[in-house]
């Protein structure tokens, strides 16, 4: 595939986010619907989250959820949510582009970190990021507050 073919959209309506729901559940297989998706997209702008698609032509093969922060720990910086390329084409670079795409983002608001978590036991998704040049540089601890809030 040429470069050219490859175009980025930022995300600012419902029916774009309704048709990229095929994308977000093969990452986040609990969303319970479209609907579920739109909903929480709604809500999630609210407070700063953006979304990114990456197409092909006119189709949708990658998409990423980000937002910019400011805390003391790291200054201002871009948190990146969500990130998935389309199972089946996986392994051509589109993850990368997307990386890419956000660490220049991240630099033309004035961050000075890209931050992102992923699970202990993804390691594909490690092996990843660290190709884009991230480093796993803490631990994050979490608990449910329904299941530890009411201890006696």
């Amino acid at each position: 595939m040429r470069e050219g073919q490859l175009s980025f959209h930022l995300v600012e309506d419902g029916e774009t986010v309704l048709r990229l729901y095929p994308l977000i559940v093969q990452l986040r297989p609990l969303l319970a619907s479209p609907e579920d998706w739109l909903s929480r997209w709604r809500r999630q702008a609210e407070e700063g989250y953006r979304l990114i698609s990456l197409h092909e032509g006119h189709e949708a093969i990658g998409l990423a959820g980000f937002r910019v922060q400011e805390n003391l720990v790291h200054g201002r910086f871009l948190y990146v949510d969500d990130l998935v390329t389309d199972t089946k084409i996986r392994g051509q670079g589109h993850g990368e582009r997307l990386m890419q795409h956000l660490f220049q983002h991240a630099a033309s608001v004035g961050c000075t970190k890209l931050l992102l978590d992923t699970p202990m036991v993804n390691l594909p998704a490690q092996r990843f990021y660290r190709r884009c040049g991230l480093l796993a540089t803490a631990l994050r601890f979490s608990c449910s507050l329904e299941r530890n809030w009411n201890r006696e």
